[in-house]
């Protein structure tokens, strides 16, 4: 818990296990809602090749999965941390112009 306390510039455990819940809740309900929306816009395995569906819902997951990390993440009292995290990945994936604005 030492260690994640410094890497994530956070002060007490109960923040460290609020964060852990808010991966946790973020990344079941994305995956959840994400066959919902994907049927609801017409795009089923069915409709298009397997291997287009998978790399259309993965796309999709991480998408809404980005969103959610930072509602969630306000939603747990922790809307700080999850957005700087959110920046830092935008970062890295190279959308520099996005956070920068």
């Amino acid at each position: 818990m030492k260690k994640l306390k410094e890497r994530w510039g956070v002060e007490s455990n109960w923040q460290i296990i609020v964060i852990l819940i808010v991966f946790a809740v973020t990344g079941s309900t994305a995956s959840y809602i994400g066959k919902p929306i994907l049927n609801g816009l017409n795009i089923t395995s069915e409709s298009i090749s397997t291997f287009g569906y998978w790399v259309i819902r993965i796309l999709l997951l991480f998408v809404v999965y980005q969103f959610m990390l930072v509602f969630f993440g306000w939603l747990f009292g922790q809307f700080n941390f999850f957005w700087n995290f959110e920046k830092k990945m935008l970062r890295r994936l190279g959308l520099k112009r996005l956070v920068d604005q």
